[in-house]
């Protein structure tokens, strides 16, 4: 696959992925990080660079909060992301969107490839 290209695809979904796994599970970055790499088969391994800005944007616009954990012992203190209802009907939507778009783009390749 071509990086160029396949670098701006992630980049356009990463924002819906990370409401999607928040939506089942409250997590913290770097169970994210993990989960989205193990579910896509690594096809999405994010450096903890990219994911914390996506984070913090969905926090901003209040589509996610935080929340830190109690320390135990010897485990220390986790800030956890846990999706908002503003976050799930934003899901919502995009995920209508996605649906929408892919249907499309396949439309637009099984014609160009029929010809």
């Amino acid at each position: 696959m071509n990086p160029r290209y396949e670098r701006q695809l992630k980049k356009g979904v990463l924002e819906i992925l990370v409401l999607q796994l928040l939506s089942k599970n409250k997590m913290y970055g770097y169970q994210l990080i993990n989960e989205l790499k193990s579910v896509s088969s690594e096809l999405f391994t994010l450096k903890e660079g990219t994911l914390y800005p996506i984070l913090y944007r969905l926090e901003d616009n209040k589509l996610v909060k935080s929340q830190w954990s109690q320390a135990n012992d010897k485990e220390i203190s986790k800030k956890y992301y846990i999706i908002t209802d503003d976050g799930i009907k934003e899901l919502e939507e995009l995920k209508n969107l996605w649906s929408f778009f892919s249907k499309q783009v396949s439309k637009i390749l099984e014609v160009t490839q029929d010809e």
